[in-house]
């Protein structure tokens, strides 16, 4: 399945549990906060307490990217404040599985990241326990950062090595994702998109629900090719560029 979750690193923080409330009601499946230290990344943003303080507003997914150094120290915390997955940087836990164990072990879903030079060999012996991977496809700190084209085959090889393993893993990727590569970087095999400034910039709501258009369209299109199997074998959840190139010639131009 196909899912937003947009980074309210990009809204307003003077009104931040009223723009969640509306990414919400516009369709968002996922809520993405970005917790930053200022060690691991060169910024600062929120933590704990600020989640904790929106999370009566949204009984949507609360999806927590710690940017921040060994992130073990405080996964109780962001249990407290009503994180359901907390997705950690492989970079910056010196005990990588020992992290995501007590992240499960917390009732939470856990997540690892990749920056974008972090190879995948990184995750090889934990993917069996992850449920999500989470592909920077920017240098993580910063919002409003243009994509990196490279990324998209990082995604394409995580995907493939997922479906070796028979492992439905979510690919989650963040960073420059906006209307215009969303479904270039689904095509490639990612299912959770991390948009900021593409959801928060202008409506907000009529942003998300374009977002969901293309998802929604995306999904007729496989659901239509796999009844008439036609769907390429052997690509599990990678879509067959056929419908992409004719998805994006009727469809696509007309949203972007």
């Amino acid at each position: 399945m196909l899912k937003l979750s947009p980074s309210v690193l990009s809204a307003d923080f003077g009104h931040l549990a009223e723009d969640i409330q509306i990414i919400d009601q516009a369709g968002s499946e996922y809520i993405h906060l970005d917790v930053m230290d200022g060690s691991f990344v060169p910024n600062i943003s929120f933590g704990a307490p600020v989640i904790k303080s929106v999370r009566p507003v949204s009984d949507k997914v609360f999806d927590v990217h710690l940017m921040i150094d060994e992130p073990t120290r405080f996964l109780q915390d962001y249990k407290n404040c009503g994180a359901d997955i907390v997705t950690v940087h492989a970079e910056a836990c010196k005990h990588l599985h020992r992290t995501i164990a007590a992240i499960k072990e917390l009732g939470m879903k856990a997540g690892v990241a990749l920056n974008p030079a972090t190879p995948l060999s990184v995750i090889d012996y934990v993917l069996e326990d992850v449920d999500m991977v989470l592909i920077m496809s920017v240098n993580p700190g910063f919002g409003g950062q243009k994509f990196i084209p490279s990324s998209l085959r990082k995604i394409a090889e995580t995907r493939k090595l997922l479906n070796s393993r028979g492992l439905q893993t979510d690919i989650q990727v963040d960073g420059g994702v906006t209307l215009a590569n969303a479904a270039e970087i689904i095509r490639a095999g990612a299912n959770v998109l991390v948009a900021g400034s593409a959801v928060f910039k202008g409506d907000k709501t009529e942003n998300v629900k374009a977002f969901r258009k293309i998802f929604s369209e995306i999904q007729k299109i496989v659901i239509k090719r796999r009844k008439a199997d036609l769907l390429s074998a052997g690509t599990g959840n990678r879509i067959d560029e056929s419908i992409f190139n004719r998805y994006r010639r009727n469809r696509f131009k007309k949203i972007a």
